[in-house]
């Protein structure tokens, strides 16, 4: 737990993902997909409330069956150069995830879910509880309509290779 507040918890939860996502090459489209909160049940700092944040990214990209190891490896790879340590890879054929934690104690996952889309996930440790803003790193992603993100729907000749 830290005497920061949610909101600079939150800020570097972005970060994380942005930085994620930035380390592919060639580049993913992604959106941001919703952000969570929680309170972190009876933790308190000098006995004031704490919370904790959950950002979340969507990848716009198609990324074809074949192409989907290759992308966990390079963010595992990333993560690693990070700092970060993995914690636990779920090998599962359809819907594989990678998870880690970083030396601040912000755990991150990176997972496979419908359609072969790519989620990553950023959960902060608990902070002193505040008001959260939106994320304001800029995704690369098309802009949608409606609240749900739409399946992968961009073609990139390098991660789409192979995908129907």
């Amino acid at each position: 737990m830290s005497r920061e507040s949610l909101q600079a918890a939150a800020e570097k939860a972005d970060a994380i993902v942005l930085d994620t996502l930035s380390s592919v090459q060639p580049t993913l489209d992604w959106v941001h997909d919703v952000s969570s909160e929680s309170g972190c049940d009876s933790y308190t700092i000098s006995g004031r409330e704490t919370g904790a944040v959950t950002r979340r990214a969507a990848v716009m990209t198609i990324v074809s069956e074949a192409r989907r190891g290759s992308l966990l490896g390079v963010i595992e790879r990333a993560w690693k150069k990070s700092g970060y340590t993995i914690t636990s890879v779920d090998r599962d054929k359809a819907m594989p995830a990678i998870y880690a934690r970083s030396p601040a104690g912000f755990r991150m996952s990176l997972s496979v879910g419908y359609k072969g889309r790519f989620h990553v996930s950023v959960t902060t440790p608990c902070f002193l509880m505040a008001q959260v803003r939106p994320p304001q790193t800029q995704a690369n992603g098309r802009t949608f309509t409606g609240d749900l993100v739409p399946a992968p729907n961009v073609h990139s000749d390098f991660w789409s290779a192979g995908a129907l």
